[in-house]
Order: structure tokens, then C-alpha cells, then sequence
């Protein structure tokens, strides 16, 4: 029997590699340890073969995986979405990156991006609670009111909140390849300054077993049902202990103010420099699990598919990637003979934002951009450089970061059949007038 759910629990920072940690969950699951949460048989056999564990059962019984169609409209979404700040794809609002030029560091609420799966639900603050549950405790449930989490030790945390498929559509328009999911540019992405209770408090309070490795948030918006007519239930999306105890807080408050209905309120998760679906918003209950944890939000969605990757996916996604971008219109017009001041903003979620090189000519010649803000893990850093165009005509703008880590954004990022985690250069076109 593979023993590992029953060692103490990981030191902060010492979290497995996702590879090893995936492997580690489906050896779990084939010892009948794992529990799938609304997650077919043969979807978990295809995770096993892809984790090279297929010697131990037979498989190639799955489908390709699902993705949900968007709707013409968004609806369900409370505040405004003028069209000067946000494109409309389906439910969710797109900030248009152009319009934080007018921001500071922060992405004031009025332009942040609204990622639903569903509708926005109103919740009242005076009577919601969060459930503490599940065989990863050592006694039983335990029920927490916002004021319950006011009264622990609060935290701040300057961090994104970046959907896995932001610069979806950039797989196509750049490397003309097809990709399914919602056809975002650059700007399902913002920086809030986020304050609440560490969700490790939350948890010893409610009494954490040593037995325990994972944890599954679950949103209380409504049941999402794919284009296929497939109910999938609340989203929900398991969360290694390791990084439960680590740097995640139950958020209660935005950017100074009470969360707002579509980001969250009451209560969301926020797990800074992972991709956005593990931040779940509107949080009615958390389960803690003795034995590893699978729903379709880690197995069909936020894997990696496709020809550059094991035949049945990678490891589920965690951190976030590599990405710059001008806050410029895209095609935009630019007088010739006048000075430009190029902005934009990068971040990583390994590290810190080292330099960023910005090219006018296409990438023939490259200059490095005057960062603006000390540089942290988690959040953007904004940078400019000065343009003296004095040719009339088309021309490619091209933005690329460099992280603490030595990472350099690439020229092209391997596809994926879903759009996840693009990180290459953008070729940002723009024509001198």
C-alpha cells in the first residue's frame, strides 16, 4: 500500500513537484484510498495512464474532454461592463488591457475581469457560514460566520487573479492553431489588494488531522451543466495541503471594500500565483479529505492535452506562467513624428519580475523598459519606454519579461487542444499615421 497519507503534514515550501504529487494521488486511487468527486471511472483511468501507471489497469475507455460552449451574452454578471473597459465572451467580462493606463498598481473593481461559470449569486453576509467538514478532521463539522473569520488574525495579500485561459485567442491569431474555451486576448487577468483570515487557521481551528492532504473548496453558485447537457455540479477544485497551509487566505475584503458580488462575496479563496479556478469565489463549504481528491475542475478541465503532452494530459494545473502586455489598443494609431510613451505590465506566478525588453520594429532590436514598481511574486510590475516613431506604416510591438527565475517568455508556447497558460511573446500590431 503506498503510505503517504498517513505521514505528517508537508513543511510549507516543501510541496511536491505537480508531476510526482499527481502520480502520488492516482496510486492512492488505485488502492481504493482517493476518492473522484463527480468523476467517472474511466476519466480517472485515463489520468492513470497518463501518470504511466497504466500496467495496473486497463484503459482507454475515455472520451476527449469536454468544454463548455459560451453564451451570447453575459448574464448574471451585477456590475456595469461598459463597453470602454470590458469586451462581453459568453458569461464572463474581458477587461480591456488598454483601460488600466488610467489605473495605478491595483485593478480598481469598476475594471476587473468577472470569470463565471454560471450567474453572479446574491448572498446575504449576515447569514452565510462556511462548513468545515470531511474524514480530514479529527472531530466533526465546524461552521464559521464572516464574523467568526473577522475576529482571527487578518492578512493582506497584493496578488493576481489570472484565468488559465487568458491569451486563449492568441493560440490561433499567432500560431494559427485551433483551441476550444472561451476566446480571451490578454485581459482575464487583475491585481486587487486582498484581506482576510489564513485559511491554515481556519483549518487547525476546526481541527486538522495529520491524516489529512487534501482540502476541496466549493462555490455556492448554481450547478454548471456543459453544452452537452452534463450537470457537473458547484465548481469545486481540490487544493494539496501543502499549499492550504501555505500562503491561501479566505478573502473577505477587495482593494479596502467588502468583496463585491462577482468577485466573491462574502467570502472567496485566494490562492495567489495559481491559475484563477483554484481561487474559488463565493465559498459555502471546504471538505478535508484524508485520501486525495479528484472533480472535473483537476481531471477533464485545467489539464494540459495535446500533441506536445502525454496522450491523456499533464499534472492538473497550479501556478500561473510568463506574460507582458501594452496597455495599447490592439491595431491601434499612432501619429508618426511624436513622441509615445509604450506601457504595459508584467508578471509571473514563480517569481519576481526581473526586466522586460520591449522591440518596435518587429523584434529586429530590442530596449529594455524602465520598470515602475518593486518587483513581487504573484503581482504585476508595470513598466514603460519612451517612442519616437518617424516612419509612416505598419509595425509589430513586441513585450517580453524576464522573471527572477532566469525565464524568458518564448517566441511560441506549445499548444494545448484547451488554450491554457499561453506565454508567448504577443505580436501587438499597431500603424504609424
Amino acid at each position: 500500500m503506498y503510505p503517504s497519507r498517513r505521514k505528517a503534514h508537508p513543511a510549507v515550501g516543501g510541496a511536491p513537484s505537480e508531476a510526482s504529487y499527481d502520480r502520488r494521488r492516482l496510486r492512492e486511487w488505485l488502492a481504493g484510498e482517493a476518492r473522484a468527486d463527480g468523476v467517472a471511472r474511466r476519466d480517472v483511468l485515463r489520468l492513470v495512464a497518463a501518470a504511466g501507471l497504466a500496467s495496473a489497469v486497463p484503459v482507454g475507455l475515455a472520451p476527449s474532454p469536454a468544454s463548455a460552449a459560451p453564451s451570447e451574452a453575459a448574464p448574471g454578471i451585477v456590475k456595469p461592463l461598459p463597453p470602454e473597459r470590458f469586451t462581453i465572451r459568453g458569461t464572463n467580462a474581458e477587461t480591456r488591457f488598454e483601460s488600466l493606463a488610467a489605473t495605478g498598481h491595483t485593478t480598481p473593481v469598476s475594471h476587473f475581469f468577472v470569470r463565471n461559470h454560471t450567474a453572479t449569486p446574491r448572498i446575504d453576509a449576515d447569514t452565510w457560514s462556511l462548513r468545515i467538514w470531511g474524514d480530514g478532521l479529527t472531530g466533526g463539522a465546524r461552521e464559521f460566520t464572516l464574523a467568526d473569520l473577522k475576529r482571527l488574525p487578518a492578512v493582506s495579500r497584493t496578488a493576481f487573479v489570472e484565468c488559465a485561459g487568458n491569451g486563449r485567442s492568441l493560440f490561433a491569431t499567432q500560431q494559427g492553431q485551433e483551441v476550444s474555451g472561451t476566446a480571451w486576448t490578454l485581459g482575464a487577468v487583475g491585481v486587487a489588494r486582498w484581506r482576510g483570515a489564513r485559511l491554515s487557521d481556519v483549518l487547525r481551528l476546526a481541527g486538522l488531522s495529520r491524516r489529512a492532504v487534501d482540502v476541496l473548496p466549493r462555490g455556492l453558485d448554481a450547478d454548471y451543466v456543459t453544452a452537452d447537457g452534463t450537470n457537473l455540479g458547484r465548481v469545486r477544485r481540490p487544493l494539496p495541503l501543502a499549499k492550504a497551509l501555505d500562503d491561501v487566505i479566505l478573502a473577505y475584503e477587495m482593494n479596502g471594500a467588502p468583496l463585491p458580488p462577482d468577485h466573491g462575496h462574502p467570502v472567496r479563496l485566494l490562492a495567489p500565483s495559481w491559475v484563477g479556478i483554484a481561487s474559488i469565489k463565493w465559498l459555502g463549504d471546504i471538505e478535508v479529505s484524508s485520501a486525495p481528491l479528484y472533480s472535473p475542475w483537476n481531471t477533464d478541465f485545467y489539464r494540459l492535452y495535446g500533441d506536445g503532452y502525454p496522450p491523456q494530459g499533464s499534472a492538473p494545473l497550479t501556478r500561473q506562467t510568463l506574460k507582458s502586455a501594452f496597455e495599447l489598443p490592439w491595431n491601434a494609431r499612432l501619429p508618426t513624428g511624436t513622441r509615445h510613451r509604450l506601457t504595459g505590465r508584467a508578471w509571473s506566478g514563480a517569481a519576481a519580475i526581473a526586466r522586460v525588453d520591449v522591440s518596435t520594429d518587429a523584434g529586429t532590436t530590442w530596449h529594455r523598459a524602465h520598470l515602475h514598481d518593486t518587483p513581487h511574486r504573484a503581482t504585476w510590475t508595470r513598466w514603460s519606454l519612451p517612442w519616437h516613431p518617424t516612419h509612416p506604416g505598419p509595425t509589430t510591438l513586441l513585450s517580453r519579461a524576464t522573471d527572477t527565475t532566469g525565464r524568458v517568455q518564448p517566441r511560441t508556447t506549445t499548444h494545448n487542444t484547451q488554450g491554457y497558460l499561453f506565454d508567448a511573446v504577443v505580436r501587438h500590431a499597431v500603424t504609424v499615421v
